[in-house]
């Protein structure tokens, strides 16, 4: 008999509470960016009922009217009833903004490499120490895990039937896992899927998980890995009306899974939303996303995992380290040999070979940070050239 392995990812609406907060968080660094490139932003948002609170160092040129974004933010993810313990119209903003501290910028602005060198990728020191992990395999069209590939369509999928009017009963709050059955390390079929999903008081619930089934799980995951098998647990408890801020506190950095690869992959730690692409917590994680990535989509390895970290002022990483899980069709050290050619994981590097001082942040918020194909850590641009490898 195949030995089968269970594993599940979940994934989160944008009106999950934690979501709103990471949303306000990314909008802010846009405002920012958008006046000013060079602007250093470390944005941390909570809320509860009927409060937001933005706290955090920033140093830029750019004015941002904090209020206003945070809004129109809770408005555009519909918000927008006093009835829902939490409101655009009607919540208190409370900001608590510093600039950046100086022993940080320094080792920002005057990397250890800096000294003797004329080289401008030398300048930019990692803004603090850690550890970064990137991931890409072959189970899915964006090389992501298809657990968290999943998760992350049943509630994309959740909020277009709400926003859509297909489902008027539903609220903004919601969220789903997905398990997936693996025979052999590979995706067989889909064990169980739980959705949990806020509605008004009157929703009749046998019609609710009639209609999530209907509407959303059967529209989101292909037909081929449901079976007879397959468990749908819609709104567990039978009831799901209290949500968002009202139901239960949001932070900023607290759905740092849900944004990555849904534990299929360790992290570091550190979180994406609210932070200016100098903080490697952020930037090294999506380059290290884009060297993996691109070393499955050339056929180099079906999975691969790279940890990457810094010392704080310092450019360049302290290690980097591959693992192929036994698929690499090349041995780990000819691949670091090939990583260590093709790719520079100096910040100065990342963040001008990926773009990041653009105002890109906010559509990364929902839906994970990655596997989405118009962002510039998810290109394929290096297939060709280290392709050739395989030769």
């Amino acid at each position: 008999m195949d030995k089968i392995r269970l594993f599940s990812s979940e994934s989160v609406t944008e009106g999950h509470p934690d979501k709103i907060c990471d949303a306000i968080a990314d909008n802010i660094l846009d405002e920012a960016l958008k006046g000013d490139p060079n602007s250093r932003v470390a944005c941390e948002v909570c809320c509860s009922t009927g409060m937001v609170m933005v706290m955090g160092e920033f140093t830029t040129e750019q004015y941002v009217d904090i209020p206003r974004v945070v809004r129109k933010v809770v408005k555009e993810i519909g918000y927008n009833d006093s009835a829902l313990g939490f409101d655009y119209h009607n919540c208190a903003v409370l900001t608590y903004i510093n600039e950046q501290s100086q022993d940080i910028s320094m080792g920002v602005s005057d990397a250890i490499e800096s000294k003797g060198s004329s080289d401008p990728a030398d300048r930019i020191g990692a803004g603090d120490q850690g550890m970064m992990f990137g991931y890409a395999c072959n189970e899915t069209p964006t090389l992501m895990p298809l657990p968290i590939y999943l998760a992350h369509k049943l509630t994309k999928r959740l909020t277009e039937v709400r926003k859509t009017g297909i489902m008027p009963q539903l609220r903004p709050d919601g969220k789903a896992q997905v398990t997936v059955a693996y025979k052999d390390d590979k995706p067989a079929y889909v064990d169980t899927v739980v959705v949990s999903a806020q509605h008004n008081a009157e929703a009749d619930l046998d019609l609710l998980r009639e209609d999530i089934i209907k509407h959303v799980i059967l529209m989101s995951i292909d037909k081929d890995l449901i079976t007879d098998k397959t468990k749908f647990l819609i709104n567990p408890t039978g009831r799901f009306v209290i949500g968002g801020p009202h139901g239960d506190s949001g932070l900023t950095g607290r759905k740092i899974i849900v944004d990555t690869y849904g534990g299929m992959c360790p992290h570091g730690g550190g979180s994406f939303s609210g932070k200016d692409p100098t903080k490697v917590d952020r930037s090294a994680s999506y380059y290290a996303r884009y060297v993996c990535k691109n070393i499955v989509a050339a056929g180099l390895a079906d999975r691969a995992q790279l940890q990457v970290a810094y010392a704080i002022g310092k450019a360049n990483p302290v290690s980097v380290c591959i693992d192929t899980f036994g698929t690499g069709k090349i041995s780990n050290d000819k691949l670091l040999e090939i990583i260590e050619k093709h790719f520079d994981f100096r910040p100065y590097s990342i963040i001008k070979n990926l773009g990041l001082r653009a105002p890109i942040y906010a559509k990364t918020t929902n839906y994970g940070h990655l596997g989405k194909p118009d962002l510039p850590w998810e290109q394929t641009d290096k297939v060709k050239e280290i392709k050739a490898y395989l030769k």
